[in-house]
């Protein structure tokens, strides 16, 4: 009699990066913002420190505990397609929106009108980027944890940056010159990713995503 053989085990998943940009271009839109003057040197210093913090915390605070570059165990092996929802929905609201918002500002010749909300679109593609670069095999679960939390806690002043200036835009669109439309967009953008950065911060990456993945790491290791 044919017998089935043992199943295999569920295929390690973790929160996955944001892929609506592809990958030849995640870095581009990055140097493009850095190169346009939009972009505070301390963010662009912030990107650029991120890479050699990552490899110092991979070398000498979680390195990759399994051989042979097996991947690490699952984080989240349930409701794959309502976080796959989630990651899209930041996506829309965090990159493509804004990123459309800065071009039609330059496009109108309102560069400075729109210039609050490039730091905040050039560290959001600098952490896509960077989950790109440690959803591998050779960095460890709270390595690929840590980037979303530190990117995602440096926007928080970004963001806070571009509401204010939002906000204050009034007293400069009195006069007519300004595109009521525009002022708008950019105020509603402003306010909806203050509301879901935050909430993605405070409310999973910290208090769900990072202890489960700092769990499943030790546990292993302890086992091992």
């Amino acid at each position: 009699m044919w017998r089935r053989g043992p199943r295999r085990p569920p295929r390690p998943y973790s929160p996955p990066p944001i892929r609506l940009l592809p990958p030849t271009q995640r870095p581009c839109l990055s140097v493009v913002l850095a190169a346009s003057g939009m972009v505070a040197a301390i963010d662009i210093a912030f990107a650029l420190l991120t890479l050699p913090y990552i490899l110092f915390l991979s070398r000498f605070a979680f390195p990759t505990l399994r051989p042979g570059g097996s991947p690490d165990p699952p984080v989240f092996d349930f409701a794959k397609k309502l976080l796959a929802a989630y990651v899209t929905v930041g996506a829309v609201l965090g990159l493509l929106l804004p990123i459309a918002y800065i071009l039609d500002g330059i496009m109108e010749g309102d560069k400075e009108g729109v210039k609050a909300a490039a730091p905040h679109v050039f560290l959001l593609a600098s952490q896509v980027f960077m989950e790109g670069v440690t959803f591998s095999s050779r960095f460890s679960l709270p390595i690929r944890a840590f980037v979303p939390v530190f990117y995602n806690a440096r926007r928080m002043l970004t963001i806070s940056d571009w509401m204010r200036d939002e906000m204050g835009k009034e007293a400069a669109t009195g006069d007519g010159n300004g595109c009521a439309m525009r002022l708008l967009a950019g105020r509603s953008l402003a306010v909806a990713n203050l509301a879901f950065w935050p909430f993605n911060l405070f409310g999973f990456l910290l208090p769900v995503y990072l202890p489960r993945a700092l769990h499943r790491y030790y546990r292993y290791n302890k086992d091992k």
